[in-house]
């Protein structure tokens, strides 16, 4: 009987794909980086210290992985998780199409699905927790369109009302008007913002309304763990500043939402080729001129951010012992080889940690297969670049 669960592992390290299966079994490397990340999430769940961190790493390095390290340690501290990679649909400069993503890539601890509008659904009118999220949304937020909306979602008895108002916190915005409409119809009072609510301007309402509703639904904290943030040097300049104050609110200890623990992680040839390339702080200072903060601090992080070494010589012997290990479990086979001859076979894969990977399952499978291997050679990967095929348009 083959071990699924190892051959999930090896499968997935064979094709690269990030896996959160890796993370779980592969975590003992970079102890440094790994405690520093502990012991900010021991702040979180402990104490409510909201903070964030940036980390670099060259291209196949292990930051994917890393951050798969984080959301298995993340639920094993009874704490929500959402992952997101960002893209050319999820802009960092726009928060509102972030929080829709995020939405979408939330795990409640011990979910294998995103998924947590179950556990709203839980939450009745009247309950300490409805008058405890009511509350906070109508006095703690810059708006008080999520107190309309969310009285609305606990008192509405209308289906059609009910999927707007939930896919309206999911991301879907909806309306002013239909949600003051929805409102009149329930309570026969009409609403009045204090501040009229609009996406671009006041998304920040939800994160922190998101985070506080996880700690009165009884979970330690919220990490957010944001891959592929490199991606925003192909955005145009005014863009690539706007996103810059949109990280601030993932970052800052002061700007953060309650009870979170935020994880950027980009290239480290993102300080040459885009704040050192294209001139980041003198954009700064001639597009906000009397306005440089929070980005200028958040070009500071970036610009002293660590970057993840390549793994020591005792790190890479005992993944690829593991892998061994794996191996052997998923095809139900003994490897008759020693350590040193797997390490051997994985030169050929050159520098990077992904390719010695790949290199020491394709010398098992020829084992396990003929009973022998030969060499096998990896060409060389060439490393990113953030030249644009287009000029970049500023909004």
């Amino acid at each position: 009987m083959y071990d699924i669960e190892a051959r999930h592992i090896i499968e997935a390290l064979r094709s690269g794909i990030p896996s959160r299966a890796v993370g779980q079994y592969f975590s003992e490397a970079r102890p440094k980086i790994m405690k520093e990340i502990c012991d900010r999430l021991d702040m979180v769940c402990e104490q409510g210290k909201s903070n964030g961190m940036i980390i670099t790493g060259k291209y196949g390095e292990g930051k994917t992985h890393l951050l798969n390290t984080v959301f298995n340690l993340a639920h094993s501290n009874n704490m929500v998780v959402s992952y997101l990679s960002l893209s050319k649909e999820t802009p960092m400069d726009k928060l509102y199409l972030v929080y829709q993503k995020i939405m979408q890539n939330t795990y409640l601890p011990k979910r294998r699905q995103p998924g947590f509008m179950h556990e709203l659904e839980k939450i009745s009118a009247g309950s300490p927790a409805a008058n405890e999220m009511l509350l906070y949304s109508a006095k703690q937020l810059e708006t008080d369109k999520l107190y309309y909306l969310f009285r609305s979602y606990l008192n509405t008895e209308d289906s059609d009302e009910k999927f707007l108002l939930q896919a309206d916190l999911e991301g879907d915005f909806i309306a002013n008007a239909p949600l003051k409409k929805i409102y009149r119809r329930i309570f026969n009072h009409p609403v009045k913002y204090n501040v009229n609510f609009t996406k671009t301007k006041h998304c920040g309402d939800y994160f922190s309304f998101m985070s506080h509703l996880f700690t009165q639904m009884g979970y330690h904290g919220w990490v957010i763990l944001i891959d592929e943030a490199e991606l925003m040097g192909r955005l145009g300049k005014k863009a690539r500043l706007n996103a810059y104050r949109s990280m601030a609110r993932f970052l800052l200890p002061d700007r953060c939402p309650e009870a979170t623990f935020s994880i950027f992680a980009l290239s480290a040839s993102y300080i040459e080729d885009v704040i050192e390339g294209k001139h980041e702080y003198e954009n700064l200072e001639a597009v906000y001129p009397q306005e440089q903060e929070p980005a200028c601090t958040v070009l500071d992080l970036l610009t002293k951010a660590p970057q993840l070494l390549p793994l020591t010589k005792n790190e890479i012997n005992e993944i690829l012992y593991k892998i061994q290990d794996f191996h052997g479990k998923a095809y139900k086979w003994t490897p008759n080889l020693s350590l040193d001859s797997l390490v051997e076979a994985t030169q050929s894969g050159g520098y990077l940690l992904r390719t010695k990977i790949r290199a020491a399952i394709g010398f098992l499978e020829q084992l396990y297969q003929y009973g022998k291997a030969g060499k096998t050679t990896i060409n060389e990967l060439g490393e990113e670049s953030f030249e644009e095929d287009v000029p970049a348009l500023d909004d």
